[in-house]
């Protein structure tokens, strides 16, 4: 029995030293997207010239495309109508993602149309990925400015 339970530990104690070596390596990897998005800055968007229109955004990672994100957002008579993920926090079925504290990216981009400013509080413990989908939202309402 105690062989058993020795060779029950072992095994456990491989896979999770195999897990965490796969983790490290992960983050190593993606180090350098980490911090490319969490270095983005953003313009000032004068909202009060928009045109009318369908436009998409994104952005688009140099070192990896693992946080890529693209939106579509939408003017009428001027103003921010409707906005949708296309890719990034969104899952299979189109629906967005609960990020930290059940938060979406959504809720993100309706506190930029109520502020009238892309400098909002982004999403706490989703910092990264709340500035992708900004620098993809930014870029369709600069396209709506123009």
């Amino acid at each position: 029995m105690h062989k058993k339970r020795r060779m029950c530990m072992w095994i456990l104690l491989s896979l999770v030293a195999v897990l965490a070596i796969g983790l490290c390596m992960a983050m190593r990897v993606d180090s350098p997207n980490r911090k490319e998005a969490s270095q983005l800055q953003f313009a000032q968007v004068q909202f009060s010239n928009l045109k009318d229109g369908t436009y998409v955004g994104q952005w688009n990672g140099s070192t990896s495309h693992v946080r890529d994100t693209k939106v579509e957002v939408e003017i009428a008579d001027g103003k921010v109508a409707h906005f949708k993920i296309l890719k990034g926090a969104v899952g299979k079925d189109g629906q967005p993602v609960k990020l930290s504290k059940g938060r979406t990216i959504e809720e993100l981009f309706q506190a930029v149309v109520d502020q009238q400013s892309l400098a909002v509080d982004v999403i706490s413990g989703a910092t990264v990925t709340s500035k992708t989908h900004l620098k993809a939202f930014e870029n369709a309402l600069v396209q709506a400015g123009q």
